[in-house]
């Protein structure tokens, strides 16, 4: 396995990438219906475009099966392949992004109790909650950061 900095976002690796996304959120937001998860995939490539450092995790095949999204000192996105839960990766993966890239808050679904377990797991804590999330929609969030 390999850990690279994206820098080039080509449409083939953005493609592998929803694949991965789509895969991680239908195993982990059950609380988004199948029709919400099309309408947020509309989104994902443009977000992937924009992040700041796109940090993917490939397997022995070069192929992403995880990546996570940093701008500043935010986590602003992590996912692992549902094929891939379990196995450390995104451990890995944040424990990169808070030594090299300064990562110490992030948000988190509410709906999503076993992420705001992970992030908890790995000395985040929960600072403050809102009933909508920024698009105004009824998921609460958590915004938590990491406890020094």
């Amino acid at each position: 396995m390999e850990i690279i900095e994206v820098k080039q976002k080509t449409p083939e690796l953005i493609q592998n990438l929803l694949d991965v996304w789509e895969s991680s959120v239908k195993k982990t937001h059950l609380f988004l219906s199948d029709e919400e998860i099309k309408q947020i995939k509309n989104y994902v490539p443009q977000a992937l475009e924009q992040i700041a450092h796109l940090i993917v995790l490939k397997n022995s095949d070069n192929l992403p099966i995880a990546f996570m999204g940093i701008e500043e000192n935010t986590l602003e996105m992590l996912f692992v392949s549902d094929k891939h839960r379990g196995q450390g990766l995104g451990k890995q993966l944040l424990q990169l992004g808070i030594e090299q890239y300064g990562v110490n808050q992030l948000t988190v679904n509410e709906q999503n109790p076993d992420a705001r377990g992970f992030y908890e797991y790995l000395n985040f804590y929960v600072y403050k909650r809102t009933e909508v999330d920024e698009d105004g929609l009824p998921y609460p969030l958590l915004y938590m950061k990491l406890d020094m």
